[in-house]
């Protein structure tokens, strides 16, 4: 049944938009469902709530309230904004969006009650057709099928088609200046995020897109990439970070981006994101890329251990990462490994090997010190769910939080991820270089004192590559 049409919802700040956390970047999960909303009409606000606070004035005002959650941080900020916007404002409309609605909306719509709706996947199109219909007053459970839609009682998975983009829409957003910069020694440089692409190809068992995506990823069309650059770089950006999960997927469209982008903007910098396999397949094409701006490249090495890399299957080797290591070198962008350094497989031989490593290949100023802190996280959904040698290790649900918490079967393996987080935390927060925070971890994991473990020889590791100033972790 439907209801009668009571008002319009195209007033300024009827629909509203949060961010709760975007990895420093301006964040897009507000800017192009934004550009997709002002299109049909509507006038929607945003906050970045990880830069700004809660206006619940607008709150109570408001009709309809998409909550972005990308990440598992961002989803769990997220909740307790839900919970105070369920307080404010009852009769708002909340909806959750992003990877991380569509792995938890069991819990969010039915045993919280957090969400009215969930959307994921290619969401925009289907955002804007359910503010639209709740607009006319239709009931949740009477819309015409949307993709990627969920609600009570109805998963409709994750929205899987091309979407017809409209420009990224940046008005009202927090300026350039509120979120990470591009560091290059002791040089700072404003940076904005793009997306050319959006899901990815592949299937590592412990990232939250594969139960989402299925291996199915699209490329945004280059003009709107380009003219989304364009705006970032009349906003002051002098670097871009290509959000993508992995940059080549579509290495054709992707190299059509950056070569109009660098004739466009010759001084502009970039980095990206991609797989160690594709480093290797696609080493041809490094030059090119190192010819139109890139900087680095961030890639999910996550282990040295063959053993926990074939678990994951991540699709390469610790060969592999030398390999990748010395044609990254060759071509002249620094690599950026991301880690899971704890898993339930992980020994205190594979952390120290892993340290040894890091020495040896000088990296110790190409490593956020908080990679050396990840625990992996096993969500709802995850590929990882059944894996057999997690019998015993994986505990239940914890739905309230989001994820599978796990037993390390040596005791002393979550002791020192304990030690190395606080460690990581407390020095990071005292302002130390990523260098002095890795010969800290070393000297705690080695058992070794500051005095014993000698002084540090600095010309071994460069601490002026090129990084933003807020780590990537998820």
């Amino acid at each position: 049944m439907t209801s009668s049409r009571l008002d319009s919802w195209k007033a300024p700040g009827d629909v509203l938009l949060l961010s709760c956390y975007e990895l420093g970047h301006q964040p897009l999960n507000l800017a192009s469902p934004l550009g997709f909303l002002r299109r049909a009409g509507f006038q929607p606000e945003v906050l970045d709530l990880s830069v700004d606070t809660l206006d619940e004035a607008r709150v109570r005002e408001t009709k309809f309230v998409g909550i972005s959650v990308p990440m598992h941080t961002a989803l769990r900020l997220g909740a307790v904004v839900a919970r105070r916007v369920r307080e404010l404002n009852v009769s708002a409309h909340i909806c959750f969006y992003g990877h991380y609605a569509s792995l938890n909306q069991e819990y969010l719509l039915q045993e919280s009650g957090l969400a009215d709706t969930c959307l994921a996947g290619e969401f925009e199109e289907s955002m804007v057709a359910l503010v639209e219909s709740l607009e006319e007053g239709v009931e949740v459970d009477r819309i015409p099928l949307l993709s990627g839609l969920s609600f009570k009682g109805v998963d409709g998975g994750a929205g899987l088609q091309r979407l017809d983009y409209p420009e990224v829409a940046r008005e009202g957003l927090r300026e350039l200046k509120d979120y990470a910069h591009l560091q290059v020694g002791e040089e700072l440089f404003l940076a904005g995020a793009v997306e050319a692409t959006r899901g990815c190809r592949y299937l590592c068992r412990h990232c939250p897109i594969p139960p989402v995506y299925d291996r199915r990823f699209f490329v945004i069309p280059r003009d709107v990439v380009l003219d989304d650059v364009s705006q970032l770089v009349e906003k002051g950006a002098r670097h871009i970070t290509f959000a993508d999960p992995d940059f080549l997927n579509g290495p054709g469209h992707v190299l059509a981006v950056v070569k109009e982008m660098h004739e466009r903007f010759p001084a502009l910098t970039f980095d990206f994101t991609t797989k160690i396999e594709h480093l290797l397949k696609h080493a041809s094409l490094l030059p090119r890329l190192k010819e139109a701006g890139a900087v680095f490249v961030v890639s999910a090495v996550e282990s040295l251990s063959d053993r926990i890399l074939g678990l994951l299957d991540k699709g390469h080797t610790r060969r592999d990462v030398c390999d990748a290591l010395k044609i990254t070198r060759e071509a002249g962008i620094v690599l950026r490994p991301s880690l899971v350094a704890f898993t339930p497989w992980t020994t205190r031989e594979d952390y120290l090997d892993l340290l040894d490593f890091i020495e040896m290949e000088r990296l110790q100023g190409q490593i956020d010190p908080v990679q050396l802190a990840i625990r992996l996280l096993i969500p709802p959904g995850s590929l990882l769910e059944k894996e057999p040698s997690l019998s015993g290790i994986l505990l239940p649900l914890d739905a309230a939080n989001f994820v599978y918490p796990w037993v390390h079967p040596d005791p002393e393996m979550d002791e020192l991820y304990r030690v190395i987080s606080e460690l990581v935390e407390t020095e990071t927060r005292a302002g130390r270089a990523p260098v002095e925070i890795f010969d800290r971890i070393a000297e705690v994991v080695r058992g070794k004192s500051e005095s014993e473990a000698g002084p540090r020889r600095p010309e071994f590791a460069d601490q002026s590559a090129p990084r933003l100033t807020e780590s990537w972790f998820c």
